[in-house]
């Protein structure tokens, strides 16, 4: 494989971790609306740690979940399953850092370094996955 495709794969990597990063704190997870009078219209947005009420005049009021056991078991799986990928995302990078012919870490030979990428791959479609 040349140092080229090696280095796209790198940069393609960190990019899906840096797009994992930007979609973790996005408010927007689950919308909600009740419609009622002008006054009584409300928006109801939540994400993996709070949630937030707006009314039609536009004030908003935001509230931390009160307790990890009272969430749904959806906003549990997604936080955990959110956390899960970028510490594996983390490591995939690190380990493909490492790997990467074009670094030179310690007194490593291709062969170590090809079983590295090869770890840092799977990583990444772990956390993908």
């Amino acid at each position: 494989m040349s140092v080229a495709v090696e280095t796209f794969g790198f940069f393609m990597s960190a990019l899906g971790l840096l797009m994992l990063g930007v979609t973790l704190p996005n408010s927007y997870w689950r919308v909600s609306t009740v419609h009622g009078n002008v006054i009584t219209t409300n928006t109801i947005f939540e994400n993996l740690w709070y949630s937030c009420a707006t009314d039609s005049l536009g004030v908003s009021n935001c509230w931390d979940f009160p307790s990890m056991l009272a969430l749904s078991g959806y906003v549990q799986g997604c936080r955990a399953l959110m956390i899960t990928a970028i510490l594996l995302g983390f490591l995939g990078l690190f380990l493909g850092m490492v790997g990467l012919r074009c670094t030179n870490v310690g007194n490593m030979d291709l062969s170590k370094k090809a079983k590295l990428l090869a770890i840092a791959g799977t990583l990444h479609i772990l956390a993908d996955l």
